[in-house]
């Protein structure tokens, strides 16, 4: 099969890494199609270089011979590198509008057909021996499409429309960030960019949201990728840059927070801020500063209304020993419906996921803090919203409609006070 064959769903597919600290990747390893499970091995001429080092563990130690997942059908490590919701629509835009093109595509499929300049250091190839990458600009591409092309052709995938090959090849770029809404991969000068766009449908400014949730978020002390809006043909498109590109031809390996809790979608629901916490204490960098920093990241969350605070949506580096917290990213205010709401992942080790300050509080120990202490960053933040509200929300572009929607529905509402 070529990488061009889509009638054959592929039963194998090489692993290449960007190892730590360098600017070329190399193949690592297999994954190969068992059953509904994807088994990984180490090749042996990779284990036999001294520059071998584990793509993840617990999860795959540098050991010889096929490794069935811990949790799943396919290593966490792994499944982090493949493409979400928006990526996968892309994908079945091109091959399954073609006249082969039926049923479902399997996961090795969307790691194959997925663009190579995905978040963190992996890629996916049929050979072994060459590296291709899928990208347009880099390898088989022809461009990387400017910003108001590559809004069209996301409104064109989220009708339906197949794209033209051009178009196609454009948005692939972005086909392996992951995430359920439209976005691609931009480079402007040295800064590797995600764009985000609205969709034509949405009945709230939701690139304006996010806008104001990151800038919310820096504003108030937190570690959070730097944001920009711009302005297309009138619609809003937030620009955020990637922090797992710094910049000098290196890739940093990434891995969600739902791999370090060694959790799958699955098992998503039981993710939870504590257990987070443990895993903080017993493997990163640094320990008792991210905890604060995770504290904060939940109260903001609280405060500004972001419930989609999911495990895929907190990440950490991996330099092969240990981990740490990548900076905040898709913080976004969600209007509520109702009073009381829940955060995606629970808060303390009782299992409570109510957007409530005062279970934040109650939990303060095991993020380290003492209550005087938790109740200090809560206060500071409540005041940065307070202050920053309307310079934010100037910044946004938001109308004065909009804003008041934002922060009745979302922003410091009433109910995170109750018990405070």
């Amino acid at each position: 099969m070529t990488s061009d064959d889509h009638t054959v769903p592929p039963e194998t597919a090489f692993v290449w890494w960007w190892l730590p600290g360098t600017r070329d990747p190399v193949v690592v390893g297999r994954l190969d199609q068992e059953g509904d499970s994807l088994v990984f091995a180490y090749g042996r001429r990779y284990l036999a270089t001294e520059a071998a080092t584990p793509l993840y563990l617990p999860e795959l130690p540098l050991v010889g011979g096929p490794q069935l997942p811990l949790v799943g059908t396919v290593a966490g490590c792994i499944r982090d590198a493949a493409p979400d919701g928006w990526g996968q629509r892309v994908i079945e835009n091109r091959l399954l509008a073609s006249p082969a093109g039926e049923g479902e595509l399997g996961l090795l499929t969307y790691l194959l057909q997925s663009g190579s300049n995905r978040i963190g250091a992996l890629d996916f190839q049929l050979s072994a021996t060459d590296y291709a990458p899928r990208d347009p600009g880099t390898g088989t591409g022809t461009g990387t499409g400017t910003v108001d092309e590559l809004m069209a052709s996301a409104d064109k995938v989220l009708a339906g429309i197949p794209l033209s090959p051009e178009l196609d090849q454009a948005l692939l770029h972005g086909t392996s960030i992951g995430g359920a809404r439209p976005k691609a991969v931009l480079r402007d000068g040295n800064r590797d960019l995600i764009a985000k766009f609205s969709a034509q449908a949405d009945t709230v400014p939701l690139v304006q949201f996010e806008y104001v949730g990151m800038e919310l978020a820096r504003r108030c002390g937190l570690t959070v990728a730097p944001v920009e809006l711009v302005d297309v043909h009138g619609r809003q498109v937030l620009l955020v840059e990637r922090f797992d590109r710094p910049g000098d031809g290196t890739r940093r390996s990434m891995v969600s927070a739902l791999t370090v809790l060694g959790l799958d979608e699955h098992g998503a629901r039981y993710a939870s801020y504590a257990d987070l916490a443990d895993q903080i204490r017993a493997r990163f960098t640094d320990p008792d500063a991210t905890l604060r920093e995770l504290f904060g990241r939940l109260t903001l969350n609280v405060l500004i209304g972001n419930t989609d605070d999911h495990a895929r949506n907190h990440a950490a580096f991996w330099n092969g020993h240990d981990l740490s917290l990548t900076p905040a990213y898709d913080v976004c205010p969600w209007l509520r419906s109702g009073g009381e709401t829940t955060q995606a992942m629970t808060i303390d080790r009782a299992g409570s996921r109510n957007s409530r300050l005062a279970v934040c509080v109650e939990a303060a120990n095991v993020y380290h803090l003492d209550a005087a202490g938790a109740r200090a960053v809560i206060d500071e933040q409540i005041d940065t919203i307070e202050t920053s509200w309307h310079d934010v929300c100037d910044a946004a572009g938001l109308t004065t409609v909009d804003r008041q929607r934002l922060r009745a529905g979302a922003v410091l509402h009433p109910s995170t006070m109750y018990g405070y």
